[in-house]
């Protein structure tokens, strides 16, 4: 263990080499090296296919089977030209269907081309509701019938996304002669503990693959149990090799929605193929970028989908309430309902001290339901001359709690205050299925039933669900991260069909917008890049079974880990008679407990356990830790009773009051934007290489791929900009001129920097600036008497095109369209003769000096 394999590799090609004529192997193709080779220490393994265009090792789970060399044997045989299937892969035919928007056609390309480039990991970044599944079902059947590869796994990592991602491949008509995907290639869904050889897709929770990995028990059905899906979630999960699910049961893994904790927690059911790996998301962040090793194939962002018509843009109305954004105070000696948040069993309890909250404890400690009362009243009051003006129908409503119990109470809140009945709003999370319909149920009558018009949840709509005739995005939770944001937004952000739009919401023409109700200040701030997501914050393990699985020595390493936060969590909030009685119970103090448990799951902690005595020396580390509530049911039992105390406050005395309800104007949001914008630019002034560009005042060789470089920095989250979006803000704020009509590139960054650092004094689209320069130009060289000809002139007129687009001329560019025309480089040069190298030079230095 420890040698680097690497320095190994042109041994086993000496051996592979030296083989006996007389082996079996040696003879399978006479005079030609043995072409599987492997290098192992144990603890790590390549192998390197000597068959491939380009031979280079890859690291393996393990050995592949027998029965896999053998059909990889019988492939090369078969087809000598394309013997593996990533010689196939750079044989691709060129991609030709029409049905294709541009989006998902830049997506395959850039997959296709990644694949031939034997690049293990591929990122495809596409806005919501742009395609990204029907992409890679396109993707899939190419490879399957084209390339001749062997099945793809498709991982998703909710139930309801598995669901949807089955309905595309069996709606998927093929480009060859109609025929639906599935009549051709037999496509199952997970829903026991294995799946058929014959299956060339198997659509599957990421949850569902490690457990069936693992040899665990796996839930038959399509639903699985909620809890399943947070199965292991904590932290990162191990696998260990299944003979009945070998590491090459896939050559293909597409990863959906891969920008949440699927790559983190779950990366080792990932790396356990060997397979290629392909990434979908409209919301990448940096830990996506990581793990696919930057190699981001395609990008398509919401602005570009709305300038497409493939999304509508959005509007936001702002509520603001005083509970909301001050708090609120309730005296002691006032009676007040509290709640058991996991058996909803509600008591009277006088308070002893005062209670002060913030307006971040809303839903989570705290219940105030005339916040929740007042903010859907001035909805309910608004909607239809502020927010839809003239419509009589209440648009499809998706509402963000924070977590279970707090859906309950906006739900029931919500019929109230619209005065209707059950069949008007509804809970959408993952209980649903314990209060007689299943969530997949729910989220198809929110999409297709007239009668339902409000939907609660917490984040199971959040991110893939697709429910087109949603109009309205209210957050009644705070968000953490502008990617989950983002994700969040997009639910609105889908187009429709006018005829299936008004099936729904008969008083409605067509869908070109969606509304964020902001009632919390979500889209006040500028937030943070998101860390891999910890999502489902209403499905928790207890804190009585978290207890009593420590008072059974039945605890695992996460349970312990979870355990320790929330004993760390009700440490915070308890009194200090509360501290010490606690503390003479178990004999030390409750920090300090905690403290050993948070010490035993270091993950440092447990690979020293599990190097010095293997998986019982992790476990008694673990049943160590937690051994002063193992031994102590007294001081288990205090701890319960303690929290019941500390269980969700309903404030029934505070009245909430209204500070204002408005559309926020597009000025407002503009402003927001170029803020930021000033602000990374002061703040990455150092390490933005395009700057030298604009400080420069000038162009130059290289300049475009700086300005493209930082273009698609911006691009990605937290800022999510493009060329375009920037100078519409400005433009919105009358800081910029307007060219109807006309996408702003890289190179526009050049004059959006100089005005925001202060170089310009007006901003002006950076084609402009070129025109103007190419006229003072053409006035110099009238005034020294050169003459062009109509032809000269239309060879100048294109190079400033060039540089219009690019910042830049180089020699190289004359080469290419729509120079090609007239010659090229050498038409440039009969056109100009002894002057066109030096005539070059200048119009580059010239024109963006």
């Amino acid at each position: 263990e420890g040698t680097p394999l690497s320095g190994v590799e042109a041994q086993t090609t000496r051996y592979a080499a030296a083989l006996p004529r007389s082996h079996t192997l040696a003879l399978w193709r006479a005079g030609v090296p043995v072409p599987f080779r492997y290098e192992s220490t144990g603890a790590e393994t390549h192998f390197t296919n000597a068959l491939d265009p380009h031979p280079r090792s890859r690291p393996v789970f393990s050995f592949h089977r027998p029965d896999t060399v053998a059909r990889w044997m019988r492939e090369a045989g078969g087809n000598p030209a394309a013997p593996t299937l990533r010689a196939r892969l750079r044989l691709l035919p060129g991609l030709d269907d029409d049905r294709l928007r541009p989006a998902q056609v830049d997506a395959v390309r850039g997959i296709e081309a990644s694949l031939a480039a034997d690049r293990a990991e591929a990122l495809v970044q596409m806005a919501t509701g742009a395609g990204k599944t029907y992409a890679a079902v396109t993707l899939s059947y190419r490879l399957l019938s084209r390339a001749n590869a062997g099945r793809v796994l498709f991982l998703v990592d909710r139930n309801n996304l598995g669901g949807q991602a089955l309905a595309e491949f069996r709606n998927y008509e093929t480009p060859d002669d109609g025929r639906k995907f599935t009549e051709l290639y037999n496509t199952e869904r997970l829903t026991g503990g294995t799946a058929l050889d014959s299956s060339k897709v198997v659509i599957c929770t990421i949850q569902r693959m490690y457990a069936l990995l693992r040899g665990e028990p796996v839930p038959d059905g399509e639903n699985d149990d909620p809890a399943f899906d947070d199965y292991r979630r904590d932290r990162p999960v191990e696998v260990g090799y299944n003979p009945a699910v070998p590491p090459e049961a896939f050559d293909l893994v597409i990863v959906d929605e891969c920008h949440r904790s699927i790559y983190g927690t779950w990366r080792p059911v990932l790396e356990y193929f060997d397979a290629f790996v392909v990434g979908l998301t409209a919301t990448p962040v940096a830990q996506t970028f990581a793990f696919f090793h930057q190699n981001l194939v395609s990008s398509y962002t919401y602005e570009q989908a709305v300038a497409d018509g493939v999304n509508v843009d959005f509007d936001v109305y702002r509520i603001r309430t005083e509970i909301t954004e001050r708090g609120g105070h309730i005296p002691a000696g006032i009676v007040v309902p509290r709640r058991d948040p996991r058996t909803r069993r509600q008591r009277y309890e006088e308070l002893g001290d005062d209670l002060s909250y913030a307006g971040k404890n809303l839903g989570r400690d705290i219940i105030a339901e005339d916040q929740i009362r007042l903010v859907l009243g001035t909805f309910r009051d608004n909607l239809f001359t502020e927010i839809f003006p003239g419509r009589s129908t209440v648009p499809k409503t998706l509402i963000f709690a924070v977590n279970d119990n707090h859906a309950e109470d906006i739900v029931r809140i919500a019929r109230e205050v619209f005065d209707r009945g059950n069949d008007f709003a509804a809970k959408i999370t993952y209980t649903s299925h314990r209060e007689g319909r299943t969530p997949e149920a729910l989220i198809q009558a929110f999409r297709n039933d007239p009668a339902l018009r409000i939907a609660v949840t917490v984040d199971m709509i959040s991110t893939g669900t697709d429910v087109r005739p949603i109009e309205c995005v209210m957050f009644f939770r705070q968000v953490r991260t502008r990617s989950y944001f983002e994700q969040m937004k997009g639910r609105g952000s889908r187009t429709i069909d006018p005829t299936e739009f008004q099936a729904v919401t008969p008083d409605a023409r067509t869908k070109d917008r969606f509304v964020i109700v902001d009632p919390v200040g979500v889209t006040d701030t500028d937030l943070p890049e998101a860390a891999p997501l910890a999502q489902h914050t209403e499905r928790q393990v207890s804190l009585a079974q978290l207890l009593d699985r420590t008072a059974t020595r039945a605890i695992s390493v996460e349970e312990t880990a979870t355990l320790a936060s929330r004993l760390a969590r009700l440490d915070r909030q308890i009194t200090d008679a509360e501290r010490g009685e606690l503390a003479r119970l178990a004999g030390r103090p409750l920090p300090e407990i905690v403290r050993g448990m948070v010490d035993a799951v270091d993950p440092e902690a447990l690979e020293r356990a599990r190097l010095d005595g293997g998986d019982p020396a992790v476990r008694d580390l673990v049943l160590t830790s937690v051994a002063p509530l193992t031994a102590n049911p007294a001081l288990r039992e205090r701890v319960l009773e303690i929290r019941r105390a500390y269980d969700i406050t309903y404030d029934e005395v505070n009245r909430d009051r209204l500070i204002e309800a408005r559309a926020v104007p597009r000025v407002e949001l503009a402003r927001q934007t170029v803020r930021h914008w000033h602000n990374y630019l002061a703040d990455h002034r150092d390490d933005i290489a395009a700057l030298e560009v604009v400080n420069a005042r000038r162009g130059g060789r290289g300049s475009y791929a700086l300005l493209k470089d930082l273009a698609d920095r911006i691009a990605r989250p937290p800022h999510a900009w493009t060329p375009d979006q920037l100078w519409d803000a400005y433009l919105t704020l009358g800081k910029a001129t307007d060219r109807p009509g006309v996408r702003h590139g890289a190179s526009e960054l050049v004059s959006l920097m100089r005005f925001e650092l202060g170089l310009d004094e007006q901003l002006r689209p950076y084609g402009s600036v070129v025109a103007e320069r190419f006229g003072a130009w053409l006035s110099r060289q009238e005034h020294a008497g050169v003459r062009f000809t109509p032809d000269q002139m239309w060879w100048l007129e294109r190079i400033v095109e060039v540089v219009a687009s690019s910042a830049e001329v180089e020699r190289a560019d004359l080469d290419e369209s729509p120079f090609t025309d007239r010659g090229g480089s050498l038409g440039f040069e009969r056109a100009f003769g002894d002057r066109a190298a030096s005539l070059l030079t200048e119009l580059d230095q010239d024109l963006t000096a």
